[in-house]
C-alpha cells in the first residue's frame, strides 16, 4: 500500500487492477483465437531499403530480424520483446519491421514515452526513410489543438504511414486507417491501461516492444508465454 493511502483507496486500486488483468487475459485470448494479418515475404524493395543501411548487422541483430519477420508473416498477431543494451541496434531492427508493414499498406505507430525522445526518434526515422515515399507524422502533447485536429484527420484518412508519438496516441480521437504494427520504446512509462488502449484500437495488430532494461511486468508476461523474446547480446 502506498504511503498515506487509505484502506478504501487501496481496495479500490486492487479492484481496478484485477479488472485490467481480466481484460488483458481476455484480450490475449481473443488475439490468439482470431487470425491476424500475415505480411508477405521480403521483396526487392525491402532488400534495397535494408542494403542502404550504414552498418553491418551483428549476429544478434540478424537473429532478431529473422524472429520478427517470421512473426509478421504468420497469421497470428505478434507480441515480441526485443532486448538489447543502448547502442546495440534495436532501432534499426524496428525500422525494418516498420518498412515491411508500410510496404503492405499498413500504418505503424511508434510509441515513445517523452516529447523529447519522440522528436529524436522522429528525426531518426526521417533520416532512414528520406529516399522513400513513406510519410511520417509526429504527434505529441505539445501540438496546438488546431494542429492536432488536422493531424487526426490525416491519420484516419491514411495520409501518414508512420506515426511517432507519446501518450497523445492513446486519445480516443486518434483513429487509424489500417493499423498494422505498434513499436513501443519502453522506458517504464507505459502501464497496462495504455497498452490495452492501443490493443483495443486494433486487436490483431502486431506489437514489438524494445527495451534495454525490461520491467518485471514485461518479463513476467514473456515468461508466461504471452510474449516472445529476442535478445541482442553484442
Amino acid at each position: 500500500r502506498e504511503k498515506g493511502q487509505t484502506p478504501e483507496q487501496f481496495a479500490a486500486d486492487m479492484h481496478a487492477a484485477k479488472d485490467i488483468a481480466k481484460d488483458l487475459i481476455r484480450l490475449y485470448a481473443e488475439r490468439m483465437r482470431r487470425p491476424g494479418h500475415a505480411f508477405p515475404a521480403d521483396d526487392s524493395y525491402q532488400k534495397a531499403f535494408e542494403d542502404a543501411f550504414e552498418y553491418d548487422e551483428t549476429d544478434g541483430q540478424l537473429a532478431a530480424i529473422e524472429d520478427i519477420k517470421e512473426d509478421m508473416m504468420r497469421p497470428v498477431p505478434m507480441d515480441r520483446l526485443l532486448c538489447g543494451d543502448v547502442g546495440y541496434g534495436k532501432t534499426e531492427i524496428a525500422i525494418r519491421a516498420a518498412f515491411k508493414a508500410v510496404q503492405d499498406g499498413k500504418q505503424v505507430v511508434y510509441l515513445v514515452p517523452t516529447t523529447i525522445l519522440a522528436k529524436q526518434h522522429y528525426a531518426t526515422l526521417i533520416e532512414f526513410f528520406k529516399y522513400t515515399n513513406v510519410k511520417i507524422a509526429l504527434l505529441t502533447g505539445s501540438l496546438s489543438l488546431k494542429e492536432k485536429e488536422l493531424l487526426y484527420k490525416d491519420i484516419e484518412n491514411g495520409h501518414y504511414d508512420i506515426i511517432v508519438g507519446t501518450h497523445a496516441l492513446f486519445q480516443k480521437k486518434v483513429n487509424y486507417a489500417s493499423l498494422g504494427l505498434v513499436v513501443t520504446v519502453e522506458k517504464h512509462r507505459f502501464g497496462v491501461n495504455q497498452r490495452k488502449a492501443l490493443k483495443d484500437k486494433g486487436q490483431q495488430v502486431d506489437f514489438l516492444i524494445m527495451s534495454a532494461t525490461p520491467i518485471p511486468r514485461t518479463l513476467a508476461i514473456s515468461l508466461y508465454g504471452d510474449m516472445d523474446v529476442s535478445t541482442i547480446k553484442t
